[in-house]
């Protein structure tokens, strides 16, 4: 049974999607209207901000559900339900969720490092483009979780995303933490022949018209990257939050709140993205372990397994990826520093 189908809850959604598009406004207009190089501190504020807001609504949800769940027939009128219990239950799958997305998110700022340094993409632009590619990813994440929700209610299709999550886990685990390089990507190669491309940055202009002919500049292409690259990411993401929870509503405002504060992220990350790098083998762990749920898990703890139990091993793959990747990097610096010295 779906607690917050779409028919009831157009609503709700309508209202967070508003919501949504009123943040992103402010933040491209008033907070972010002249471009800028983003600062680790203004980063910091800003992710501090986007978590917060999560965390606010992950509590009212809370309530509204406790609320909703104790006073309306659809609800009170089967048997055994109660209403504390799933709230809280559904509390914890949001955040499991935006856990398990933000956590996923590392990965897409992996490539973003990447395109902007095979773009050269200054840092006082960069803020632009991620707030496009964000506002893109938005309705693309939308569109595949509208997809999800129907296409997860059948078994095979459970056990064939949860095959492609082990197997996507597993082979990021054998990547490594070698840095990967854009020169030879087919994506990069097809949108070059694909558009008229102007060799230069042109401020911070996605097109620029010369000799009566429209121009793309690198920005574009940067942008243009970002969107299909998030789309494939988007194919591991969202069955993962699916294997949570259940409920379309949860996986949407979840997915949407991890994606908001990726740029913020990003930029509070850049410097330091070489001191994380076995925070890949936490991800690709938390792959294989969403996986397992999805094709073994769930039937194995009659339908569900706790979500719970799926926070705390998640938080801790994730959590011991970052001490180990802290660990090494300290390790690696005082090597570094007897080297030098001659010790």
């Amino acid at each position: 049974m779906i607690l917050f189908p779409f028919y009831d809850y157009w609503w709700f959604y309508i209202g967070f999607v508003a919501l949504v598009l009123v943040v992103l406004a402010l933040d491209l207009g008033v907070f972010h209207k002249k471009a800028h190089e983003v600062s680790f501190k203004e980063a910091s504020i800003w992710t501090t901000i986007w978590i917060s807001l999560a965390l606010v609504f992950n509590y009212l949800f809370y309530l509204y559900a406790q609320y909703r769940f104790s006073t309306h027939e659809r609800y009170t009128s089967i048997p055994g339900f109660d209403p504390e219990v799933q709230a809280k239950t559904s509390a914890l799958e949001f955040l499991t969720g935006f856990v398990v997305e933000k956590s996923l998110a590392i990965d897409n700022i992996f490539i973003f490092f990447l395109v902007f340094a095979y773009f050269g993409i200054p840092k006082v632009y960069q803020h632009r483009v991620l707030f496009w590619g964000i506002l893109g990813a938005l309705v693309f994440r939308a569109i595949f979780i509208a997809m999800g929700s129907v296409l997860m209610q059948y078994h095979g299709v459970v056990i064939f995303f949860g095959a492609l999550l082990i197997l996507t886990g597993i082979k990021m685990s054998l990547a490594g933490t070698k840095p990967q390089s854009l020169e030879n990507n087919f994506i990069v190669k097809q949108l070059k022949k694909l558009f008229r491309v102007h060799p230069k940055i042109e401020g911070q202009n996605f097109f620029i018209k010369k000799n009566g002919l429209i121009y793309v500049t690198p920005l574009f292409l940067a942008l243009i990257f970002l969107e299909l690259s998030d789309i494939i990411f988007a194919v591991d993401s969202v069955p993962a939050i699916f294997a949570l929870s259940k409920e379309p509503l949860i996986v949407f405002t979840s997915n949407i709140f991890a994606i908001l504060g990726l740029r913020s992220m990003y930029f509070m990350l850049a410097g330091v993205m070489d001191r994380f790098a076995f925070i890949k083998y936490g991800l690709a762990s938390v792959l294989v372990f969403v996986g397992l749920k999805m094709v073994w898990l769930n039937e194995a703890f009659g339908g569900k397994f706790p979500i719970s139990w799926s926070l705390l091993i998640i938080g801790s793959l994730i959590g011991l990826s970052i001490l180990a990747s802290m660990v090494i990097d300290k390790i690696s610096q005082k090597k570094l520093k007897f080297k030098e010295e001659g010790i």
